[in-house]
């Protein structure tokens, strides 16, 4: 059994470095770049290892627009789900069983480019699709008693998503609100618990630059 803890300062400093990149400078005065910071909520759809939905998550996005309307650039987001299991006796193989409850977490880390076509580019509110691609670190782990057991894994992640940004004030930031599907290809197991590629959906409510 693996007994090493889920730490968080590694996330935190992901994103603070993507951060760094993604936000726009004092110097930057051109409009054909952009970024989103924002909190997420996430609802498992096929993730039966930890199915319920939750507000632990984050995603960081910045780009620039190549033309009018079409801009490429990269994200990174993360997000936590959890499902508690209650006493059963688990059978492992070999004769042995195990008779406890359980805390499953599912943590999805997907990051990569992405593709956005923005409407109304000079307006107050400026509608977007936008499709997100790349790798996805998943990491389920399942915690009893004082032990855990946990299954790193990596798969192709992505992402259509729909949002608005809202520039209320005459000088940004403004208001960032979307909603996205996703899919990734990820495998994983623990005890005799698995999945097989993960969906979800979920909302995003932030700041735009």
């Amino acid at each position: 059994m693996k007994t090493k803890r889920h730490i968080p300062w590694k996330v935190l400093a992901i994103i603070a470095i993507a951060l760094t990149f993604t936000l726009p400078s004092r110097a930057q005065t051109s409009d054909a770049f952009y970024s989103n910071i924002d909190w997420q909520f996430n609802f498992p759809i096929s993730n039966s290892f930890a199915d319920k939905a939750s507000g632990w998550g984050m995603n960081i996005e910045g780009g620039y627009y190549l033309t009018e309307n079409f801009a490429i650039g990269g994200f990174l987001a993360y997000h936590s789900n959890h499902k508690y299991i209650p006493r059963q006796t688990i059978s492992l193989g070999d004769n042995s069983s195990l008779n406890t409850d359980q805390q499953h977490t599912l943590f999805q880390m997907p990051f990569g480019v992405t593709g956005r076509y923005t409407f109304n580019r000079e307006g107050v509110f400026q509608p977007y699709i936008s499709v997100k691609a790349g790798p996805q670190y998943a990491r389920l782990k399942t915690t009893f008693n004082a032990f855990a057991n946990d299954d790193n894994t990596w798969g192709f992640y992505i992402s259509p998503e729909i949002g608005m940004n809202i520039f209320p004030w005459v000088y940004r930031p403004g208001i960032h609100v979307a909603a996205y599907y996703s899919y990734a290809t990820n495998k994983g197991s623990v005890l005799t618990y698995g999945e097989d590629g993960m969906s979800n959906f979920g909302l995003r409510v932030g700041v735009a630059f």
